[in-house]
C-alpha cells in the first residue's frame, strides 16, 4: 500500500543551504540530514573529499507533509529543478505571503500572489535553486 508521496528535490552541491532555506522559509521541521560521508566506507568506491559535506539524503516535515533533498554525486549529470514543481496549500493569507515573499528571494516571480477563482491568494514562484513553487490559500471556514 502506498502510504504517501513526497517532492524530492536533486540539487547540485547545494544541499545543506537549501535545507537551512526551506527550513526558515516554510517553517519546516529536520527529521534527518545524512551526507555521504556518513555512508560505510567502501574500499572499492571511496568517497571523495569534495563529497563528504554534500547531502546523500534530509528529510523535512512541512506542516504534515514530507519533502525529501539531496545533492547529485560528483561528477554525476544535473538538471537544475525543472522537473519538480510543489505545490503547497496555505490556511491563511497572510501567511502565503510571508511564505511567497521568502520563496521569492533570490529566485524569481512566475506569477504574483492574486485572487482566482480557487483561492483567495495565488502565485507561482521559481526559488533561488530553480524549484517551482505554486502557493495557494485554502482558507478553512471554522463554523
Amino acid at each position: 500500500m502506498i502510504l504517501g508521496l513526497h517532492p524530492y528535490l536533486v540539487l547540485n552541491g547545494n544541499g545543506q543551504e537549501a535545507v537551512k532555506f526551506y527550513e526558515n522559509a516554510l517553517d519546516a521541521k529536520v527529521l534527518g540530514l545524512q551526507t555521504f560521508g556518513d555512508m560505510p566506507e567502501n574500499p572499492d568506491y571511496p568517497t571523495p573529499i569534495e563529497a563528504k559535506d554534500l547531502v546523500l539524503n534530509a528529510h523535512l516535515k512541512v506542516g504534515n507533509t514530507d519533502l525529501m533533498l539531496s545533492d547529485t554525486f560528483p561528477g554525476q549529470p544535473y538538471q537544475l529543478g525543472s522537473q519538480v514543481t510543489i505545490a503547497i496549500t496555505i490556511t491563511e493569507v497572510e501567511k502565503s505571503k510571508e511564505v511567497f515573499e521568502k520563496l521569492q528571494e533570490g529566485g524569481q516571480v512566475i506569477m504574483p500572489l492574486q485572487e482566482t477563482f480557487w483561492s483567495p491568494s495565488y502565485g507561482q514562484v521559481t526559488d533561488k535553486f530553480g524549484v517551482t513553487w505554486q502557493i495557494s490559500t485554502q482558507v478553512v471556514d471554522n463554523k
